[in-house]
This record gives C-alpha cells, sequence and structure tokens, in this order.
C-alpha cells in the first residue's frame, strides 16, 4: 500500500466515524386522541372536589363556606368530567369576620384540600350577595349603617364610594394576596370589586378614584397568581389590562335568551360586543379566560339551545376552563363535551424530535422539537421542559429553557442543547422526554402522543455515550 494510499483509507476512515458520530434520530411520536386531565384547564368542580357528590337537579351552592364531603377514595365524578381545578367563591363577611382578622384556616383548608384531590384551586371573595345572610361583614355593616335608604345601583348592598368600602375591601384584598400569590396550589384569583356575587354589576358608574382603589388592590397584590376580571364594562376592563396582563371570565355562559322576553341574550347581545369593545379581544394571549355555566348545562338542554354554537363560540374566544358548578353533564351531549375538553386551553402534540445517536461525556446533546398546540389557548403556568437520560446504573435530568407559556396555538418550535455531566459513565440510555413541574421535576403535562411511560415520561430512543 502506497503512502498516498494509507492517508486516504485513514481521511475515508476518519469521515466514516465522523458520519457514525453525527448521525442523527428522528422521532416522529403517533398523536393520540385521548381527553386528558392537564393544569388549569377543562371542567372545574364548584365549592367541591374531585370524588364528591354532585349538585342535584337544576341547584348550586355559593358563597358560603364548604360544607366538606367525606372522602370515600376515590376521584371520580359520576356524570361530570375529572378535573385539575376547583372552584372556590366565599362572601368577604366569611374571610374577615373582624376587621383585619382574617379565616385563614378556611382557605388554607380549601387550598390544602385541593391538593389531596389533585386540583389546584380558583378563588373569588364576593363583597356581598343580594340578602342580608350575604351581606358585607356584620362589622363592616355596624359601621355603615343601614343603606337600604340610600339610592344604590341594582345589586349594590352598600355604597363604593363612601371611602371606607376601598380601604377595608381593598385592605383585605392585598392581606390575601400577601400570604397567598405564588402559592403552588391557587391556580388564579378573580378581580371581584362590586355587585352582587362579586359580578361587577355598575361597575362602569364607578369614579375613576373608587375603581382604580379597588382593582390596584389586586393587581398589586398579585404578580405571580394569574388574575381574571368579570366582563363589565370599558372603563374597568380597560384600566385593569392597561396595567398588566389579566384574564377574564363571564358567569352566564350559554343563555340563548333565559332573561325577560327571550329577545336579549348574553351570548348574541353581549359578550361578542364587550369582549372587543372593553379591550379584551388579545388578553388570552398572556392571561386565562375562564367561563361558568348560566344556570346549569341541564338547563340549556330544557331550554333546547343548541350546546355545539356555544362550544363553538367559548373556544373562539379561547376558553381555557369551564365551571359547570358541580352538576351533571346531560348525558347525550357527553359526545359534544368531551369535543369541548379536547380543544379546551391547551394541548400539546410532540410532532418531531431529533437528536444524535452518540455523545461523548462532557459533550453537547443538541436537539430540535416542533410542537402543535392543538387547543385553543397557551398554558399560563410555566411546565418546562424537561430531559432524561436513564439506564440501570445513573439517571440525569435536563431541565431546558422552553417557556411552553409562549406556546400559541399551532405549531412551535424549540431547539436547545443540554451538556452531559463529565463523570457519566459509557454505556447506552433512554432518552425521555416530559413537561415537568418546576419544583419536583416530575411530569406535569400529559401530551397528546401515545407511548408515555406509567411515570409519565415518554420516551423517544437510545443514546449511546462513548469516551472513543
Amino acid at each position: 500500500m502506497t503512502s498516498m494510499q494509507s492517508r486516504v483509507g485513514w481521511l475515508l476512515m476518519a469521515l466514516a466515524f465522523e458520519a457514525l458520530a453525527q448521525r442523527v434520530i428522528t422521532v416522529r411520536p403517533a398523536e393520540i386522541d385521548d381527553v386528558l386531565v392537564n393544569p388549569g384547564i377543562g371542567f372545574m368542580t364548584f365549592q367541591r372536589f374531585n370524588g364528591d357528590e354532585l349538585n342535584t337537579g337544576l341547584r348550586w351552592t355559593e358563597g358560603f363556606p364548604i360544607e366538606y364531603q367525606e372522602f370515600k377514595g376515590s376521584l371520580e365524578n359520576r356524570n361530570h368530567p375529572a378535573t385539575s381545578i376547583a372552584y372556590f367563591r366565599i362572601y368577604w363577611k366569611f374571610v374577615e369576620p373582624e376587621p383585619g382578622k382574617y379565616n385563614w384556616p378556611m382557605l388554607d383548608t380549601a387550598l390544602r384540600t385541593a391538593r389531596s384531590r389533585g386540583q389546584t384551586l380558583m378563588l373569588r371573595i364576593a363583597p356581598y350577595g343580594t340578602t342580608k345572610d350575604n351581606d358585607v361583614p356584620d362589622w363592616y355593616r355596624r359601621m355603615m349603617g343601614d343603606e337600604e335608604g340610600k339610592k344604590l345601583i341594582a345589586k349594590w348592598r352598600t355604597d363604593p364610594e363612601d371611602p371606607r368600602y376601598a380601604e377595608h375591601f381593598g385592605k383585605m384584598v392585598r392581606a390575601v394576596g400577601a400570604r397567598y400569590d405564588g402559592h403552588p396550589d391557587l391556580e388564579s384569583v378573580d378581580l371581584a370589586i362590586v355587585g352582587a356575587w362579586g359580578e361587577g354589576a355598575g361597575a362602569s358608574e364607578l369614579s375613576a378614584k373608587t375603581r382604580e382603589a379597588l382593582v390596584n388592590a389586586y393587581l398589586d397584590s398579585f404578580a405571580s397568581t394569574p388574575l381574571v376580571m368579570l366582563l363589565t364594562d370599558e372603563k374597568t376592563n380597560k384600566y385593569g389590562i392597561s396595567r398588566k396582563p389579566v384574564g377574564w371570565r363571564v358567569d352566564c355562559l350559554g343563555d340563548m335568551g333565559g332573561f325577560g322576553n327571550g329577545q336579549w341574550s348574553h351570548m348574541l347581545d353581549y359578550y361578542p360586543q364587550a369582549i372587543v369593545n372593553f379591550g379584551m379581544r388579545d388578553a388570552w394571549q398572556r392571561a386565562p379566560v375562564s367561563l361558568e355555566v348560566c344556570w346549569v348545562m341541564q338547563h340549556w338542554k330544557d331550554k333546547g339551545w343548541d350546546v355545539d354554537y356555544i362550544i363553538d363560540q367559548s373556544l373562539k374566544w379561547h376558553i381555557s376552563s369551564f365551571n359547570g358548578k358541580s352538576s351533571a353533564v346531560p348525558k347525550e351531549w357527553w359526545p359534544a363535551v368531551n369535543r369541548w375538553l379536547k380543544k379546551m386551553g391547551y394541548r400539546f402534540v410532540l410532532r418531531k424530535f431529533t437528536y444524535p445517536e452518540t455523545v461523548r461525556p462532557h459533550g453537547r446533546l443538541a436537539f430540535t422539537s416542533w410542537w402543535e398546540n392543538k387547543g385553543v389557548a397557551p398554558s399560563y403556568r410555566h411546565f418546562p421542559l424537561a430531559l432524561r437520560l436513564k439506564n440501570e446504573q445513573r439517571t440525569e435530568f435536563f431541565v431546558t429553557g422552553a417557556d411552553i407559556r409562549q406556546w400559541l396555538p399551532g405549531d412551535n418550535v424549540y431547539d436547545g442543547a443540554v451538556f452531559l455531566p463529565a463523570d457519566l459513565p459509557a454505556g447506552e440510555y433512554g432518552l425521555a422526554v416530559a413537561l415537568v413541574d418546576p419544583a419536583s421535576r416530575a411530569p406535569k403535562v400529559k401530551l397528546a402522543i401515545a407511548g408515555a411511560a406509567p411515570d409519565g415520561w415518554y420516551p423517544m430512543g437510545k443514546v449511546s455515550v462513548r469516551n472513543d
């Protein structure tokens, strides 16, 4: 063999080894059509938790302390979807029974129970209801005296323009924020300021000073926990979103003409116009949209209202979660509800994932990923994309910089790289991916792809760690 032939031979061998080292594995996971229960999206329980008995008939309870049911060991909700959210609506009088003294055990118990049932807690503290048993706190009523003779706006039980209202109600909101903002079990907080049940009736009539004081109590106090505003009026909604990202909610989804003479409805004559005119059309891109049933779903059916139309409108508005008031889903509507659940909020399909077949210890494992969000909204909480290398001797976790809060509906691409530890033993490792809890690093979000392992990770294939 000549010297030239020898050099050519070595060059070919080197190129062959380089090609081997650079070989890229491409994975195209199979999509699945299952209903997925994921954090922060889907149906929710109301004044109840997973595993509790539902409300019966057309009635429900709200605003009063939760009457806890005995847990029977099953998280199944009979005639109702499985959920990741529990909604708690409570009147101010029960949160602050004495001035400056707060019923933290009540809220702590609700948060703790939600966690034990696989849920997070959505919270609204309503200033009052419509009757004497759900008035403002007794101490506040004594301070204000009997206001029934005042010319108050409908669904107001006290005058919010009296400076003591913004002072004391705002102080309570700030105290709740100081204690619970960023709590891992607190999903979101409703920005309730006036009106029966905290629904915001008459908010447009507030003075700018009062409006801003009440809204600021929330905006200043909740920096981490998402806020949602009632879709009340242009002044209040535009002021809120001018300061920070705030989502929105309504409490009468599905009304197709159930008030008065049936010539007016929330679905046709209020919500579509208000979303645009109040500046909330694009709010969903940065904060959640959470909608509540008008009456209960059985009422919709009894009225003959088109459930598919109602669902499609909510999806157009980028709904993430729905409060059906812990009432049964009419059995004929389960196919429609399951279709809804597969679009509500986010739904991540990993379309393509690539990675090198061989990596050296302390080397760079570069990967590409293409995701499709087939839902109508992003995730509003941060669940990092993580990689795991595992064999019988060693397990290594790598948290990437991917931010799924930016993954809007449609295609999303995230390409990155992680560096292996210098002391990683040579050998074959299984490579898996997951969207994980930022604290525990355990898989948190179910993907709409086949192949999930029992521990929640999604295997992508094998990686060979080699020293040569």
